[in-house]
């Protein structure tokens, strides 16, 4: 079996890229769902081509801009959701907060180390709303030492699985907040009242363990995951591994991943794989929101399996990590050196939301260049009232409670992974072994959901709502923290470059 394991690894470079790559971004004409439209693509493919590297090693993505299409923004940059780029924050990628946008007809190279992280992770562009329009597309680094390896036999590419929504009108023109046309498995789906077009199918042996990497690629929609007639063990959250955990329903939010081990032991047929939306095109008439489990021996027809009602779906709050748990800080509500509680609301006039009274408007000079330029409490950082100061080696307790209005709002902090002490949904607190992770879901009112993580990595590191179209009307803040040894950091020469030359551009060339 270990065999298996180590073929399908090295069968996967065939495909993939990394950890050493150019990454070109094109436009293209794409029919994922059965409807053509130009998207923003990574060497021409939706979703973007898995990105790997093992554990320990360090990535050189030269990601170079060949946009032309101006109904969608042509300049870009690229973050690596999840990977902490200790010592080289300027590497994140989220646009003016570290870094400027690469403009159209050059190109920057992402180089960083991950020298302590294993897992499922994901990349995407972070400017503006432009991920919706397709540069998006999974990233795992592997661990040859991974604890659960003898837990399944299979683990490559073929078991990465992206969940997207898919937009028919580019994200320029579909106003504010758009309602998805489709949820693609894989790049694959259908729309309602569309054709029967192809759907992603998983191709099994009978009798093998699978090691399933869900991601969720999503621009605003959660899904709940679920492959008929088959339970899924958890085994890792967020790039965390987590003790076994059976389930028969996965909900996953916008930018958080999972790895699921799917034993290959019901009759050999065919099944449904479902992930369905919290809103928007709904259940599965005609395929939609659908994929197919296809044992080897069976045929090539749809499913006819039936949907059971889930019994043990999962509950964040069951989650466990494997190694090293327990928070920091004292066992009790506000036990930390900073506790930051962080209001949310939506302001009707403006029609932006607010974090603690303020919208987070993107600065026109970067936050890191800011701390870089000498700016360095959280007055003299912009935008006014989103930045927050953090010292180092603290540990901070984040309280953030739900809100409402387009809730549940799931909420990603760069540069970490926190203890979620108390999870949606629940009034108690986990000190001991609560799940580890970088996303986590806000709930709704009266919810008061709280993390906790040590400032043990300096950066400007972003907070924000991972629906990308609430992050664009200023559902986010910033983590200035350490800023003294942000300071005295140093990116290359090719960082100091994109400001001026993005800052050239005239608005035809954005």
């Amino acid at each position: 079996m270990r065999f298996l394991v180590l073929a399908s690894l090295l069968a996967v470079v065939y495909a993939a890229i990394g950890p050493i790559a150019d990454m070109e971004i094109v436009n293209g004409n794409i029919s994922p769902d059965g409807f053509q439209r130009a998207a923003v693509l990574v060497k021409g493919v939706y979703p973007g081509p898995l990105v790997l590297g093992f554990k320990g090693n360090t990535f050189w993505l030269n990601v170079i801009d060949s946009l032309t299409d101006n109904t969608m923004l042509r300049s870009t940059s690229i973050h690596w959701h999840g990977i902490f780029q200790a010592g080289s924050a300027w590497a994140d990628g989220p646009s003016f907060v570290t870094q400027c946008p690469i403009a159209a007809n050059n190109s920057f190279v992402y180089r960083f180390n991950v020298p302590d992280q294993a897992g499922t992770f994901w990349y995407h562009s972070h400017l503006s709303t432009q991920y919706c329009d397709g540069l998006r597309g999974p990233l795992v680094v592997y661990d040859p030492f991974d604890p659960h390896r003898p837990k399944y036999d299979i683990d490559d590419e073929s078991t990465v699985i992206t969940l997207s929504d898919w937009y028919h009108t580019p994200a320029l023109a579909a106003g504010p907040v758009p309602i998805f046309d489709s949820t693609l498995i894989n790049g694959k789906g259908r729309y309602v009242g569309g054709p029967a077009a192809e759907l992603f199918k998983l191709n099994v042996f009978k009798g093998l363990r699978y090691r399933l990497r869900l991601v969720s690629i999503s621009c605003d929609p959660n899904w709940v995951f679920s492959i008929d007639g088959h339970n899924l063990t958890v085994i890792e959250a967020d790039g965390v591994n987590t003790q076994p955990l059976v389930v028969d329903s996965v909900q996953i939010f916008a930018g958080q991943r999972y790895s699921l081990i799917l034993h290959a032991n019901q009759p050999a047929r065919n099944y449904w794989m479902r992930a369905n939306p919290n809103f928007g095109p709904t259940g599965f008439d005609n395929g939609i929101n659908s994929g197919v489990l296809h044992y080897a021996s069976a045929g090539n027809g749809d499913p006819s399996s039936v949907q059971s009602p889930s019994v043990i779906p999962l509950m964040e709050t069951n989650l466990h990590p494997l190694e090293n748990p327990g928070a920091p800080g004292l066992p009790q509500a506000g036990g930390a050196d900073v506790v930051l509680n962080l209001a949310l609301d939506f302001d009707f006039n403006t029609f932006l939301f607010t974090v603690n009274g303020a919208p987070f408007i993107p600065p026109t000079a970067p936050v890191l260049l800011q701390i870089l330029s000498g700016a360095s409490s959280a007055t003299d950082l912009l935008p006014p009232g989103s930045v927050y100061v953090l010292p180092p080696n603290k540990v901070i307790e984040i309280v953030i409670p739900g809100l409402a209005i387009g809730g549940p709002h799931p909420f990603h902090l760069h540069g970490h992974t926190f203890d979620v002490v108390r999870s949606a949904g629940n009034t108690s607190y986990n000190y001991d072994n609560p799940v580890r992770r970088d996303v986590v879901s806000t709930g709704l009112p009266g919810d008061e959901v709280t993390i906790r993580f040590v400032t043990n990595n300096a950066g400007p590191w972003f907070l924000h709502c991972h629906i990308n179209w609430h992050l664009e009307i200023g559902l986010a803040v910033v983590l200035a923290e350490d800023v003294g040894t942000i300071a005295a950091s140093n990116p290359p020469t090719a960082w100091d470059k994109l400001c001026p030359i993005y800052d050239a551009l005239d608005p035809s060339q954005l």
